[in-house]
């Protein structure tokens, strides 16, 4: 029902937008046909809906869709069948059905409130539904309880009804429901003429003959009146025992007959009966009946009158009934005569009140109602609730009939009224803190008749007050008369007392006051008034009360009394009449009269009367503290205590800072000096001494000295009031300064106030040493009392009265003054304090003193803040106004002329900014530094002194520099804004002194990724992802992937411009549209520019706020139109333009922050739309340049209105989390958006190849990193003072960290993915600052979160990735670096540790006690433990990472990082193994594969997967430690785990093709899986060592695979053709076996392929082939036709080339057959029309191809695949290194088809036609030296002659003459021709060249014009060698395993030495990154111009004529 309730109130906000809501909860209503049925039946469901759309038409009745009202009304009609229980639910019972109708019916009766035409069609079926229920009550199945539960919902909730069904519903009630009344007294006894004679009462001669009197009404009006009503002034049990009740002898016997018929009421009947009265006074209330009718109701009403007083008459005992059935039946009967007393008031009222039987019949009822509210009183039942809501009722029908009546009703009524006041008074409690309901319905009852008369006829009502008034003076004279003896003060005395003072606060009249005040005063005053007793105690409160309602004359005469008696009071203690003194005396001064004093001062309004009292209290403090210090045996403190509270509240709202007189300031140092003297105030002391007993009886003066120690230190002896009293006066006491000279040196005022020198004997010098020590106690020992020899005992207790005052005001509220709500820096108490400081040549030891109590308040106003850390809502900002207050106090004293004070203040100044930091963001203490001390130097108004102006500039600069520097190394983009709002601010007011400030200051101040020498440490602003947010937040136009350095004076000034604009054309725009009164009407509105192009200039006016929002909602409409439209591009695909969306964004927030005043609603919920689509367009759009304009807005929000820091900082939480649950960025987990590893598959990485992402992921990535960098910045700002916020970044870090693989894995990501678990650290740590102690619990799970997250990253194999950016690639490692160092050196381990240090129990709160369950790791048995060793793993992960990160971002730096740490021991390898395993397998895995030659590893990670293996089973990567060659030999079950395993990578299944493996049935069966679960066209690429692997394949599986694969694919058939060519040479003696089993495998594959398939390829590129090979003779060449070509047909449009598959033929250029030289056979070129075939069919390229018989292209073919490999790792990286894997294929024996490398010719044939070496030649090629396309050309030769260099370290190819060098026309170099590889060489195998690749002198001069290796080009050539080094490193295994299986092929590079040992050497895997970084770069140092390189150049051009 609640959630239906929350539906139902949303859609009255907008009916029309939530339509189809409210249709749906119509249809889940009762239908009305089946309301009609003989017995319908309503579910639980069903009554939910109806009671819906009955409180949605109660806030909507106009609502016009006639279904919503036809529900209401139908189920209206159908209340009468539900009075049958079938019509329920089961489950409702009686009391949920009285609960659904009162629901009902109060939704109806307000639809029919709120609509009359609603109100007409519920009337006209609302008297039938009642009719029904009154006539029908017996119906044949109608449940009675039902009934009268819908009659007692109807009695409460009546809905409209019509006039003539209200007549009706009357008449029926009157007749049908049983209204009987046993007869009243008068009917059956004798009227007795003595007590009904007229003479009783003036009302008797006009009631009698319409309504009748009652004879006992009558006697005990007769009773009451007699005596001037002095009976009621006897005892108690006097006045009861003398009531006459009315009855004569015979009344006992009348009594048992009335209680008879009582008797027979049932309490049944009389609940019916009640309901009919509150049924009928409802209908009375809202529709006029006949007049007749009238009459009945007013006859039946009369009846219940005339029987209520006999019955409330009866006593309890004469009743037969008792207990529980006699109290139901008292409550039923006097809830009727309630009900009958509202139907005759409501019958009254609708008489004509002009006619004379009208005012009879008003006369007759007054008369009624009187007697029965006296009757109340008197009644045995007075005391139920019932009889007082009874007793109420009938009141406040009296005072509306008087009242309404007035004339002779209110004047007969105030006679009557008074037996009424005293007969309330008299059954009042006398000193409880309420008098009883019927007292309060009596005081109320009078103030509004009082208040009625007052202006009507005020002589009866003078006469009524001054009657009370006499009573008491009736009751004094009486006493003095008859009884001399003195007796109790009768309670009515006392309860009238307390009467008249409340009817003075009531009415608060000056004339009433002045009637009652005199004469109680001169009670007061005469006679025995001095004489205490308890008539005087309430004459005293009730004087009080009256003087507090502020007439000056009441007032003053007042308070003179009080202060007279009170000193009266206090000179009568010690005196002979003190010993015999009677208790109320003591009360009186200690009670009564401070309580009056205390009234007084909380009720004084008037600001001159406040003053004057404050005046009066101060001096009767001074004179209390004087007469009770020379009092010898007391304490003062007994009788100045009770006055404190009356001084705290009249000094409340005192301002201290104001000018105040002299006199005021000595009374207040006299107050503090006494107060100290008394040892009043509460302890000061930090640590406080234990309690000891302290004797109040003071006889000798050192005894008054231990009360100042005791003071001090502790406990507080005294009342708590009075500590609380003595706070709050601080906060509103001035300085103790009473003169501005020599104010602390004379002692005569001191020495009038407290002269030790009277006391007895040598009292004097002890009591001075006390107060001595006493003052070194409070000053917290920073002066020794020895260094206090010099000051008195006096001046000692007046200097404490100044500690205890100063430290007070801190302690009490943390030290804001009274005298303004704003707290500023005008209300720092620090100006008091300091104020004793501005004196000057006072004693060295009162100035210590004096600066010892300055840091005694700041170390107070510290732990006072520091106390309330924990706060949240409204405390929260009270502390953080207290804070800045004081720090913006401390700023402005930096510029006094005391040079001492300005020590004070900096020092002071910057404990604060350094315990609360944050100070330094708030604006107030921004603007007090940047401006408010030269505003204080300007308005100074002592004579110029520049000294003084340039020491306090120079002071001010120093401070003002250190602050932004330390708010800039905390929080960059926050520090920023606000520097750019403060040069707004100072550009609004046109200062030039300020500009000139500021710019000086802020010149010199830099930030940037660089090293930043404004601050040292690990500070925020070191965190790469903070720079970059600030990068963005400074507005400056920066590539925040590249290195900047910027200053923040230029950046902030433009941006702060820019905000000037955007703000001033915002204005600009409102104030002209204004201007012209908005939109012309009838006009066409085109929009924003449509609505503003009729825009004029003219005199801005005033205008209404109906104008600011039509303008707002046109700029909002348009910029909500234009955000939405820029996410819309962006979710397409689309760019979106940059400038564009900056403008709009800041447009938009210069609008929203111009309107933060406004209030209307319509603009709340617009701008929240508005606020919520700026924070929300960045995150929705995900790129870099869309971020820096998100942290720019957001940092301009937050500083321009931190009130919105919450809301900002909610939308952008909610954002983060969607980009979660949308994968995006650094959560963008899908495979694909991984990087390297998804490009390297299938080939080198397992998993099936996929598709790229649409969105490049680095970008978004790039967007999270800024994104991430703002939340850091804003988590320093509020993590000192915003709980609110810090929970806001808690629910985004615990929502972030719930899954740990939400994470993207990609190696861009690295450094945003720490940087966030740096911030979940941090935020972790604010546990040890206090302020979320609250939720110890969720940190420790967020912390455990973060560490499993972090771990997480680890669990997948170390890549690289390269931005193309060293400031990139230099922050990620940087942003590891620094979170390892805040996770070794500054985690707080707090959470797992109690108060003492100790561990806690299971170290976490989260580990269930019974199964050691933890709901982050699992099982575990000590946490502690386990968490210690987790964390040592993380650390040396990240070490690793960073180190890692570092080397790629300075591969030249040679300097070892790593040297300095310990070296790990082989234990604690293991322990890393085991905890790495523990947590996730796959991070022991990746543990294993970044120390790949660690055995300890190694070994420990065998042993936990062979133990674990059935639970890795989706682990690829595990494979090597249980698949060996022993466990083969073995045949080790393990395998059996084969067929289960997950897919590894092609590389990693190759190896398993190798002899090692015996082709194991289990080891193929799975290798076979893997190669099967890929495409064919993936596998296709390593087609060589496929067909190597048939040498093994004894089961011929591999057979079977090829043969299957290429019926699946036809490019896997083409090319398995070619290779099976290649192998088909003749057995050669020597040669393996396995060559012919190769051959004949070939043989029988090319059988079972198709026919078409030998056509297309053999025909297609074979024939030609043998047709070359027949007509070209090496030896004799003949010569070439090109009429050959001709012969050749292209058919088809499939025809590829077989070198490159992806290149479709269309044709061959006949005459581009040429042949070539070469130094075996003659090779023929033949060029092909090609087009690509994913590319445009019309873009046909030239494509030559050579074909080659004679040599063996195998070699060429597997050095390709190298480079291939290398070329895939390189992009896959991004690393721009350039290779060409030309195409090479062989097709049979020693033949092959060959690419030739496009746009390219060799460097021989370069240098027939060119002059000079490679360096003239680029100039003369591409333009002189630093000419872009020169520059260009080098570029392109540096990183391709890099690429090479890594390939040749690998496969170091030979013979590198400048025949094998080719450039191609963009400069490149690229390698040919590889017959010499591995560990081959020409001329021999002699290995003439040395060096791994060839640099030489003419290439050296290209990449290093410098000549000695120091030319940034140099560098950079060594940088692209060294990171492809380190990419290929990565992937050492599947290099190695490509090449392995080649080994038995008989290629040539295989004939000697050991190759594959030798590669796998030149990796280096032993090495770690910068030892292998090291290792290239003397790799390249060693090729530099090497002597051997141009020795075998000169040799190639003297044997073969090849240029050198």
């Amino acid at each position: 029902m609640e959630a239906l309730v929350e539906l139902c109130d949303l859609i009255a906000k907008n009916p029309k937008q939530f339509a189809d809501k409210l249709a749906w909860i119509c249809g889940r209503c009762p239908q009305p046909e089946s309301l009609l049925v003989g017995s319908p039946r309503v579910s639980r469901s069903q009554l939910n809906a109806v009671l819906a759309v009955a409180r949605f038409l109660s806030k909507c009745p106009d609502y016009t869709d006639n279904r919503v009202k036809s529900v209401v009304l139908e189920f209206l009609r159908a209340v009468p069948s539900s009075f049958r229980r079938s019509f329920w639910p089961q489950s409702y019972g009686v009391e949920a059905i009285a609960l659904f109708y009162v629901d009902f019916l109060v939704y109806v009766s307000a639809c029919g409130e709120m609509s009359p035409d609603f109100a007409t069609e519920i009337g006209g079926i609302m008297g039938e539904v009642v009719l029904d229920v009154i006539n029908n009550n017996d119906a044949d199945g109608n449940d009675m309880a039902i009934r009268r539960a819908f009659l007692s919902a109807l009695s409460q909730n009546f809905p409209p009804i019509s006039s003539s069904d209200a007549e009706t519903m009357i008449t029926c009630l009157l007749d049908q429901l049983p209204i009987s009344v046993p007869a009243s007294p008068k009917e059956q006894i004798p009227v007795n003429s003595e007590t009904s004679s007229s003479q009783s009462s003036p009302l008797s001669a006009n009631f009698q003959g319409n309504e009748g009197a009652s004879p006992a009404n009558e006697s005990l009006r007769g009773s009451t009146v007699a005596n001037g009503g002095s009976v009621y002034w006897k005892s108690g049990a006097d006045q009861l025992g003398n009531v006459n009740f009315g009855f004569n002898d015979g009344g006992a016997s009348i009594s048992r007959h009335q209680v008879a018929l009582f008797e027979e009421e049932s309490v049944e009947s009389l609940e019916k009966q009640e309901f009919a009265f509150k049924l009928i006074a409802h209908i009375l209330q809202t529709v006029h009946i006949d007049q007749k009718l009238l009459e009945q109701v007013r006859l039946v009403a009369k009846k219940q009158f005339l029987s209520m007083s006999a019955f409330l008459k009866i006593r309890k005992r004469d009743w037969n009934e008792q207990g529980s059935l006699l109290k139901a039946r008292i409550n039923a009967k006097l809830s009727l005569y309630q009900a009958a007393a509202r139907m005759k008031i409501k019958s009254l009222a609708c008489i004509d009140a002009d006619s004379k039987t009208s005012k009879r019949l008003v006369l007759g009822a007054l008369a009624l109602l009187i007697d029965a509210a006296e009757s109340c009183l008197l009644s045995v039942w007075r005391k139920l609730r019932v009889c007082e809501e009874l007793f109420s009722c009938l009141l406040s029908g009296i005072a509306q009939v008087a009242v309404t009546g007035g004339g002779q009703p209110l004047r007969v009524l105030l006679i009557r009224l008074k037996p009424l006041v005293l007969t309330a008074c008299l059954q009042a409690d006398t000193w409880g803190s309420s008098q009883g309901a019927m007292y309060e319905s009596v005081l109320k009852t009078s103030c509004q008749i009082i208040e009625s008369g007052w202006t009507k006829d005020r002589a009866p009502v003078d006469t009524f007050i001054l009657g009370l008034s006499a009573s008491i003076r009736e009751r004094n004279d009486f006493d003095e008369q008859v009884d001399k003896e003195k007796q109790a003060v009768p309670a009515v005395q006392l309860n009238l007392i307390r009467l008249l003072a409340d009817l003075n606060v009531a009415i608060c009249k000056s004339e009433v006051l002045d009637m009652i005040l005199p004469l109680f005063i001169e009670i007061l005053e005469e006679g025995d008034g001095a004489t205490p007793s308890l008539l005087r105690l309430r004459l005293l409160d009730a004087v009080s009360r009256m003087a507090s309602l502020g007439f000056e004359k009441s007032y003053r005469e007042t308070v003179v009394l009080m202060t007279r008696s009170y000193l009266s009071k206090l000179s009568n203690v010690g005196s002979a009449e003190s010993k015999t003194m009677a208790p109320e005396a003591i009360t009186e001064r200690v009670e009564t009269l401070p309580a009056g004093f205390l009234l007084i001062a909380s009720h004084l309004k008037s600001a001159k009367l406040r003053s004057d009292f404050r005046h009066r209290l101060l001096s009767l403090c001074s004179d209390v503290g004087l007469a009770a210090e020379s009092k010898s045996g007391r304490s003062g403190a007994d009788f100045l205590g009770p006055l404190l509270p009356a001084v705290a509240e009249i000094c409340s709202d005192f301002d201290p800072t104001t000018d105040i007189e002299p006199s005021l300031l000595k009374l207040f140092r006299n107050l503090w000096f006494y107060i100290a003297l008394f040892g009043l105030a509460p302890p000061i002391q930090k640590v406080q001494t234990p309690a000891k007993s302290v004797s109040t009886s003071l006889n000798s003066a050192g005894s008054m000295g231990n009360i100042a120690i005791q003071a001090v230190g502790g406990p507080y002896m005294w009342n708590a009031l009075w500590s609380s009293a003595i706070q709050r006066i601080a906060q509103g006491t001035p300085p103790l300064v009473v003169s501005s000279v020599k104010w602390l040196e004379d002692e005569l005022e001191l020495n009038a106030l407290h002269n030790p020198g009277s006391r007895q004997g040598s009292g004097n010098e002890k009591v001075a040493v006390n107060q001595r020590v006493a003052l070194s106690a409070a000053l917290g020992g920073q002066v020794d009392v020895a260094a206090m020899n010099t000051i008195s005992g006096v001046k000692a207790n007046y200097l404490l009265a100044v500690a205890f005052l100063e430290i007070i005001r801190f302690s009490s509220n943390g030290g804001i003054l009274n005298g303004c709500t704003a707290v500023t820096a005008s209300r720092s108490a620090f100006g008091c304090v300091f104020e004793y400081l501005k004196t000057s040549n006072l004693m060295p030891a009162v100035f210590q003193c004096l600066k010892a109590i300055v840091h005694r308040a700041f170390e107070t106003a510290v732990s006072w803040l520091e106390d309330r850390i924990t706060e949240t809502g409204n405390n929260a900002e009270t502390r953080e106004s207290t804070l800045f207050a004081h720090a913006c106090f401390l700023i402005k004293s930096m510029s006094q002329r005391e040079e001492h004070i300005r020590d004070i203040s900096v020092n002071l100044l910057t404990q604060l900014r350094d315990k609360f930091p944050q100070v330094l963001w708030n604006s107030s203490c921004f603007d007090s530094l940047l401006f408010s001390v030269h505003d204080d130097m300007a308005n100074t108004t002592v004579v110029s002194d520049p000294a003084w102006a340039s020491t306090v500039r120079s002071l001010y600069q120093k401070i003002v520099r250190e602050w932004i520097v330390s708010s800039l190394s905390y929080a960059p983009c926050t520090t920023q804004g606000l520097l750019q709002e403060k040069l707004c601010k100072a550009n609004t007011w046109q200062k030039a002194q300020h500009t000139t400030d500021v710019v000086s200051l802020l010149t010199e101040i830099r930030i940037g990724t660089g090293k930043n020498d404004c601050w040292s440490g690990v500070r925020t602003a070191n965190i790469p992802a903070v720079m970059a947010a600030a990068a963005a937040a400074s507005g400056a136009n920066l590539k925040v992937l590249e290195a900047f350095n910027f200053e923040v004076l230029r950046t902030g000034v433009v941006s702060a411009t820019v905000k000037c604009n955007h703000a001033g054309e915002i204005a600009g725009m409102r104030r002209l549209y204004n201007s012209i009164g908005g939109l012309q009407p009838g006009a066409a509105q085109t929009g924003f520019g449509g609505g503003l192009q009729r825009l004029i200039s003219g005199a801005f006016s005033q205008v209404p706020q109906t104008d600011d929002d039509s303008f707002n909602g046109i700029l909002l409409s348009k910029f909500v139109h234009l955000l939405q439209q820029f996410v819309n591009t962006a979710e397409k695909g689309g760019e979106v333009d940059k400038s564009q969306f900056r403008e709009t964004c800041s447009q938009a927030t210069a609008l929203l922050i111009s309107n933060l005043a406004s209030d209307t609603k319509a603009n709340i919920e617009c701008f929240s739309q508005l606020l919520r689509l700026l924070c929300w367009c960045p995150a929705y759009i995900s790129t870099p340049d869309a971020m820096e304009t998100g942290v720019f807005i957001w940092t301009w929000l937050v500083s321009a209105a931190p009130q919105l820091g919450s809301l900002v900082l909610a939308e952008l939480v909610d954002a983060w989390l969607w980009t979660i649950d949308t994968k995006r960025g650094l959560f963008a987990s899908d495979v694909k958006c991984s990087g390297p590893a998804a490009k390297l598959r299938p080939h080198l990485s397992p998993g099936e190849p996929e598709m790229p992402p649409n969105i490049d992921p680095v970008e978004q990535i790039m967007a999270h990193r800024l994104w991430l960098g703002f939340f850091i910045d804003r988590f320093e700002v509020v993590r000192h003072n915003s709980v609110e916020q810090l929970l806001l970044l808690g629910r985004m870090l615990q929502g972030t960290t719930r899954l740990p693989w939400n994470f993207s894995h990609h190696p861009a990501a690295t450094g945003t993915f720490f940087t966030f678990m740096l911030l979940g650290l941090k935020f972790c740590s604010c546990q040890s600052q206090g302020n979320l102690q609250n939720f110890r619990t969720g940190l420790q799970l967020l912390e455990d979160r973060i560490y499993r997250a972090s771990l997480g990253w680890f669990a997948y194999e170390p890549e690289w990735i390269e931005m193309n950016s060293m400031n990139f690639a230099q922050s990620e490692a940087q942003s590891v670096s620094v979170f390892v160092h805040f996770l070794s050196n500054e985690m707080v381990d707090s959470l797992y540790y109690d108060s003492n240090g100790c561990p806690r129990e299971n170290g976490s709160s989260l580990v269930d006690s019974n199964d050691h369950y933890h709901p982050v790791w699992g099982q575990m048995d000590n946490y502690a433990l386990g968490r210690e060793k987790r964390k040592q793993l993380l650390i040396m992960l990240c070490q690793h990472e960073a180190d890692r990160l570092e080397v790629w971002a300075q591969p030249t730096n040679s300097k070892e990082s790593v040297s300095s740490r310990p070296k790990i021991s082989s234990e604690k390898w293991i322990e890393y193994s085991r905890t790495a395993f523990a947590v996730d397998p796959r991070i022991s895995l990746s543990l294993a594969s970044r120390f790949p030659t660690n055995s300890y590893l190694k070994a420990e990670l065998t042993q936990l997967v062979q133990s674990n293996i059935l639970h890795i089973h989706c682990i690829p990567e595990a494979l090597p430690y249980f698949v060996t060659p022993k466990a083969v030999d073995e045949n080790s079950a393990l395998l059996q785990q084969l067929p289960h395993w997950a897919a590894c990578s092609i590389t990693q299944a190759l190896e398993f093709l190798t002899p090692a493996y015996k082709g194991h049935p289990r080891v193929m069966a799975y290798v076979l899986r893997v190669l099967e679960s890929y495409p064919p066209e993936r596998v296709t690429f390593f087609m060589p060592q496929l067909v190597q692997a048939l040498r093994y394949d004894n089961e011929r599986l591999v057979e079977g695979y090829l043969l299957r694969a290429a019926q699946r694919s036809d490019l896997f058939a083409h090319i398995l053709i070619w290779h099976l060519q290649g192998e088909e040479a003749e057995s050669e003696p020597g040669k393996d076996v396995s060559t012919g089993k190769v051959v004949a495998v070939g043989v029988v594959l090319l059988c079972m392929l198709p026919k078409r398939w030998l056509l297309q390829g053999l025909m297609g590129f074979s024939c030609p082939l043998v047709y070359f090979t027949g007509t070209v003779s090496i030896s004799n060449p003949k010569p070439f036709g090109n009429r050959e070509l001709e012969k050749i047909q292209v058919e088809g449009d499939d025809l590829y080339l077989p070198t490159a598959p992806n290149k479709l033929v269309r044709g061959i250029q006949v005459d581009s057959g040429i042949p070539l030289q070469s130094a075996a056979k003659v090779p023929i070129m033949i060029t092909f029309n090609v087009v690509d075939r994913d590319g445009d069919p019309n873009d046909i390229k030239p494509q030559a191809c050579i074909f080659k018989v004679g040599d063996d292209c195998r070699q060429d073919v597997l050095a390709l695949q190298v480079i291939a490999i290398l070329r895939d790792i390189f992009e896959a990286v991004r690393l721009n290194l350039y290779l060409f894997p030309y195409g090479v294929l062989p097709t049979g024996p020693e033949r092959g088809i060959i690419e030739v490398v496009p746009n390219a010719r060799s460097r021989t044939q370069i240098g027939e036609t060119n002059d000079g070496g490679l360096y003239e030649i680029f100039q003369q090629d591409y333009g002189p030296v630093g000419s872009p396309s020169f520059e260009a050309a080098r570029k392109n030769f540096i990183i391709s002659s890099a690429g090479y260099a890594v390939a040749s370290l690998l496969l170091q190819p030979k013979d590198r003459h400048n025949g094998n060098l080719l450039f191609d026309n963009m400069g490149r170099l690229v390698h040919i021709d590889f017959g010499f590889i591995f560990e081959i060489s020409p001329g021999g195998n002699m290995r003439f060249e040395s060096a791994h690749f060839k640099l030489s002198h003419e290439m050296t001069q290209l990449l290093d014009p410098s000549g000695v290796m120091k030319s940034e080009t140099w560098y950079q050539f060594v940088s692209l060698c060294v990171k492809g080094y380190l990419a290929a490193r990565r992937h050492m295994n599947g290099i190695i395993n490509t090449v392995l299986l080649m080994l038995d092929s008989g290629l040539p590079c295989f004939s000697r030495g050991d190759p594959i040992g030798n590669l796998r050497k030149r990796f280096h895997p032993e090495m770690s990154e910068r030892e292998a970084a090291n290792f290239m770069i003397r790799v390249c140092t060693d090729a530099y111009n090497k002597w051997t390189t141009a020795g075998y150049d000169l040799i190639q051009y003297l044997q073969q004529g090849i240029e050198k």
